[in-house]
């Protein structure tokens, strides 16, 4: 299913309330497809090596080690499919369609076989509450490819405008990339310095992953396409959070602070229907992280082009 050049949106509505199932669908796929990246790959600092990425017809794993092969998965957002290639020339897809999470699992796995691939992943998803392994998950099994692809097409801007603003800062700065277990895109920038361990506390991870993950002090900011009843937002926070971060003055003056998640939270029904949705996103990850830097006393006249 193409969609019509003439019906595209830049910044599509995307209700939480309108596509709950396929989004709690959607996510459980991608945790599929990323824990066949995370086993395969060898780690990187902070986890780096466990994301998707935004392409302009989906999301791809990017090239995966196999011995002396490689292979690669990745969600056709346009056609709707799924598709796994291997460096010999092989390639193998399926329709993505409703389907059953279990049913979704066992067409990856017959998928790779048939690629003479053969990788064996822990079924319990992970950071989410109630999980259910994913070859016994017959409860997620809805796919509505309208809002999908309005889905990738706000993770087509926000990986445009996360790109920009990564490229101001010349220190350690993370890609743009897709963390499937919240899932969010996200790009973090470091002070340099290492950080206390974090308290962790996320459901159906140990802590050990977050202590990596949080090693060292980030200012980070991404898009989360909505949950729990809350509907898709941007958001910026530091870990560790300075004194007074949740009082600073962030821009525009739709962000505010949640105390609950420690996080500055912009709608995105708010930035996709001001005039200037650019200049509104980019000001409020240049304004969070100059709180996050400023309090946290980071040296940015060496990190910041």
């Amino acid at each position: 299913m193409v969609q019509a050049r003439s019906d595209i949106e830049t910044w599509p509505p995307l209700p939480y309330a309108e596509w709950q199932d396929t989004l709690a669908t959607l996510h459980m796929w991608l945790q599929i497809v990323g824990k066949i990246r995370l086993v395969q790959e060898p780690l990187i600092n902070h986890w780096w090596q466990v994301a998707l990425y935004v392409t302009t017809r989906g999301l791809t794993t990017s090239p995966i080690p196999y011995g002396s092969r490689l292979f690669q998965i990745d969600f056709d957002f346009v056609e709707h499919t799924l598709i796994a290639h291997e460096c010999d020339g092989e390639s193998v897809q399926f329709a993505l369609k409703p389907m059953a999470v279990a049913d979704f699992y066992a067409r990856v796995m017959q998928v790779l076989h048939s690629l003479d691939v053969h990788v064996s992943i822990r079924t319990l998803p992970n950071e989410v509450p109630d999980a259910i392994p994913f070859d016994r998950d017959y409860t997620h099994a809805s796919y509505d490819p309208v809002y999908v692809y309005r889905f990738w097409r706000v993770l087509l801007q926000a990986d445009r405008l996360f790109k920009l603003f990564r490229a101001r800062f010349i220190g350690k700065v993370s890609p743009v990339h897709l963390f499937w277990g919240a899932p969010d895109l996200a790009v973090t920038r470091f002070s340099g310095r290492t950080a206390p361990p974090h308290p962790g506390g996320f459901p159906n991870m140990p802590d050990w992953v977050t202590h990596e993950a949080y090693s060292h002090e980030v200012s980070s900011a991404g898009f989360w396409p909505g949950g729990y009843g809350i509907d898709a937002a941007f958001y910026s926070y530091a870990y560790p959070e300075p004194e007074g971060y949740a009082q600073a003055r962030i821009e525009p003056s739709a962000a505010t602070y949640n105390a609950q998640l420690r996080e500055f939270v912009l709608p995105y029904e708010d930035v996709r229907t001001l005039d200037d949705p650019d200049a509104t996103l980019l000001s409020f990850l240049q304004t969070t992280y100059q709180a996050a830097a400023d309090l946290g006393r980071w040296d940015r006249a060496a990190l910041e082009r």
